[in-house]
């Protein structure tokens, strides 16, 4: 009787403990599993949801705030995904925020992380739909990676070929890491452009000072800077315009007068056009001439008369007092 009532306090006991570790199981998965408290479902649509099962848990900023509660198919690419997610935190996800699928760890489950935005938007309400971005598949990655080692693979051999030829001396480089000669007269045409540089420069500079000194205003060209020179040579341009013009004038009447010393019947005219008077002219004029020779060679022998040689003696000594 005894040994009963012992066996039935141990089997209390022990159902006792072992409801209370159920109901502690049962609180604890509850509780990961927000079943317990204050929830909200919000939505989100994928295209694809990469292996994410029902009970995996929602993360906001890193921080477990739901889990998958619901995921159905609506058309062959877009799939809605349900989330219970706890009420104090939906207050913090603003409508800008965008839901991604991702794995916990390299091999771990799927879960959703909620990435916040710029938090300038407004507070999600239970039942709405969250933003998403999908995320970039594992055969997508490796198709890019097997591209990527095709053109390294590509580029490697191009690579090996062109150090060849450098090594072989083909090519400008080739020649230049192996020919002497050539980077010497390489070296020479440099200094050469190198003189050639600096004498430019210094033509520059030559240059420079000469515009600068044809600013001064003790040069021409300085001076034609000044206002008041470039009136004076207005005006002495206008004078020589004037000039020329009376010139002009003077040239026509000039013609106009030859052409009536031609053309008229004055002396000149007479005198220019008539040979014979002119012979006749000529041949008085040697008359003179010889009449005023024979004149002085007469007033010469009155000198040495007897009669008259007192007198010019006397007219000697007169200019000679004089």
């Amino acid at each position: 009787m005894e040994k009963s009532t012992n066996q039935k306090i141990k089997l209390g006991v022990f159902v006792i403990i072992g409801l209370l570790l159920f109901i502690a199981t049962v609180y604890f998965i509850g509780s990961k599993k927000n079943m317990f408290g204050n929830t909200a479902i919000i939505t989100a649509v994928f295209t694809n949801v990469n292996g994410l099962q029902i009970g995996n848990n929602v993360r906001f900023s890193g921080i477990n705030v739901g889990t998958v509660r619901e995921m159905e198919m609506k058309n062959d690419t877009m799939i809605e995904v349900r989330m219970v997610v706890d009420t104090k935190i939906l207050t913090h996800i603003k409508n800008d925020a965008v839901a991604i699928i991702g794995s916990d760890g390299l091999v771990g489950n799927m879960v959703i992380n909620i990435n916040p935005g710029k938090g300038s938007g407004i507070a999600l309400q239970p039942g709405d739909q969250i933003k998403t971005h999908n995320r970039v598949k594992t055969d997508d990655m490796m198709k890019t990676l097997s591209v990527t080692n095709d053109n390294a693979a590509v580029l490697t051999e191009d690579l090996i070929k062109i150090t060849n030829q450098i090594r072989t001396g083909k090519g400008t480089i080739g020649v230049l890491l192996n020919d002497t000669l050539f980077a010497k007269e390489l070296s020479q045409t440099i200094n050469y452009i190198k003189l050639t540089t600096k004498g430019a420069t210094e033509s520059a500079q030559k240059l420079n000072q000469l515009i600068t000194s044809l600013q001064n205003e003790n040069n021409v060209i300085g001076v034609l800077n000044d206002t008041a020179v470039a009136h004076q040579l207005k005006r002495t341009v206008a004078n020589v315009e004037q000039s020329s013009v009376q010139l002009d004038v003077l040239l026509a009447n000039l013609n106009q007068t030859i052409t009536n010393v031609k053309e008229g019947d004055g002396v000149l005219n007479y005198l220019s056009n008539n040979p014979k008077l002119v012979k006749q002219i000529d041949s008085t004029m040697i008359n003179l001439n010889q009449a005023s020779k024979k004149l002085d060679e007469n007033l010469e022998a009155l000198k040495h008369n007897f009669f008259f040689k007192s007198y010019f003696k006397k007219k000697e000594k007169e200019q000679k007092k004089e």
